[in-house]
Order: C-alpha cells, then structure tokens, then sequence
C-alpha cells in the first residue's frame, strides 16, 4: 500500500481502481466521469489511465460550476458562434429566430412552454439572448434544447465549429 501511495504521489498515470481509491467513489463512477469528459484520461490498450494532476484539478473544480455532457458542450459551442452573429447583426440574427418560433410553433405545439420563454429572451433584448447562448448554466442548456437559431449560421460555419470541438473533445477526453 505505501509504494502505491508513492507512486500516485510522483504522477505516473492512475488506473480507474486508484482513483475510485483517492475519490472515495466507486470504479465506475471514475468511468463515468472520464465518459462524460469531467476527467481527462487517455487509453493504454482498453484500460483508461488518468493523471494525478487532472484528479488534482477536479477537485478543486468549484461544486458550483456546471458539468455538461458532451451533446451539451457542442450545443454551447454551436451557439457562441449563433452569439457571434447575434453581436454583428442582432436585427438579422433575432428576425430569423423569431420567424423560426413561429414556425417551431405551428410544428410543435408541445414546445410551446420553451418556445415562449425565447420569445421572451428574444423582447428582452440582444443582450439577453447571448447571456442564453453562452451561459453553461441549468436554465440556459435546457433553453438551448429548443433552439430557434437553426439557420443563423451556415451549414459550412457550423460544421467548422463542430470539427473545432471535436478536436478539443477529444484532446480533452484523451482519445
């Protein structure tokens, strides 16, 4: 057990199993999290190895920032691009969102709970729709869910920024 200590103490990789040990967490709660993108890991054959310092630096994360799932932290990417359209021509880039709600409306009566919460974003002002676009926050990623922005950006632009982010995934996620 010392020798262990020793050697997650000098930073060589950690297996799953060591870090469940350091987290007080379950093997597959460490598997979890490396899934998600919470911990950075790379693969040595099948097994996952983590470095001590992307442990050291999740726990120190702050509890209250948000941890969003993969499909999450794209949408957030796809839509601080949308924020950069909305910054350079806010009347084009809301009349095309408003016009999508209309049509989102007439589509998916169902929605209707979230497609007048951006109608409200959208009459509060341009600045409160970037704060929607690029906030990590509970509220907004649900709000991005339904997004009236489709065609804000190009289908070239959009593809760019996907590739962007998953490079930075995968860099992230070690794979």
């Amino acid at each position: 057990m010392e020798s262990e200590r020793s050697a997650i103490e000098a930073g060589r990789l950690l297996s799953t199993g060591e870090v469940a040990s350091l987290l007080g967490s379950s093997r597959q709660h460490v598997v979890d999290l490396c899934e998600s993108g919470q911990l950075p890991y790379v693969r040595i054959g099948t097994h996952r190895r983590i470095e001590r310092a992307a442990i050291d630096a999740f726990l120190r994360a702050p509890a209250s920032r948000p941890r969003l799932r993969r499909e999450q932290l794209a949408s957030l990417w796809l839509h601080r691009a949308v924020a950069g359209r909305v910054v350079q021509d806010p009347a084009q880039a809301l009349a095309q969102a408003r016009a999508n709600l209309d049509t989102l409306s007439r589509e998916h009566p169902s929605a209707r709970i979230w497609l007048d919460a951006w109608r409200r974003v959208l009459d509060a002002g341009p600045e409160d729709v970037l704060q929607i676009l690029t906030s990590p926050a509970d509220a907004a990623v649900e709000l991005r869910q339904n997004s009236p922005f489709a065609g804000v950006l190009g289908e070239v632009e959009r593809r760019r920024v996907l590739d962007a982010f998953h490079r930075a995934w995968t860099v992230r996620a070690g794979q």
